[in-house]
């Protein structure tokens, strides 16, 4: 009776832990795009970022591991509008509303880093800021 009971609810356990992990693979793999794209922008900054502090100040390792918790974060964070958008068939512009500013910030951000770094000259990152936003005129 114990052992029937035991293996009722190892069962149950494996059975709801599998369906979780095939939801959520199933979800990744529809989405690689977005997972990807939300990882190569983080990474891409975290590393100019990284580069930079050391120039600056030294190896952080604190400031190091903040690239990794973001990711995490970000990662998370698109897993939720993903499930959200599949859940409720109206909400399909939700990805697009929150995660495509964030990533035009973090692109910002890491070409600042790269050129805090030294890999782009600054000259070259004001015509790339410039053309950004046209509409408020070229700097003199």
């Amino acid at each position: 009776m114990v052992k029937s009971t035991y293996m009722q609810i190892t069962l149950a356990a494996t059975t709801s832990v599998g369906f979780c992990c095939s939801y959520f693979m199933e979800l990744t793999m529809a989405n690689a795009e977005q997972f990807l794209a939300v990882a190569a922008v983080l990474l891409l900054d975290g590393f100019f970022g990284v580069i930079a502090g050391v120039k600056r100040e030294g190896f952080k390792t604190y400031k190091a591991l903040k690239v990794l918790k973001s990711l995490f974060t970000w990662e998370l964070i698109l897993t939720a509008i993903l499930m959200i958008e599949k859940g409720f068939a109206g909400a399909s512009w939700l990805s697009e509303t929150i995660v495509t500013p964030f990533i035009t910030f973090q692109l910002i951000s890491a070409l600042k880093n790269a050129s805090m770094a030294g890999f782009i000259k600054n000259e070259l990152l004001n015509v790339i800021l410039d053309k950004i936003d046209k509409h408020k005129g070229e700097r003199k």
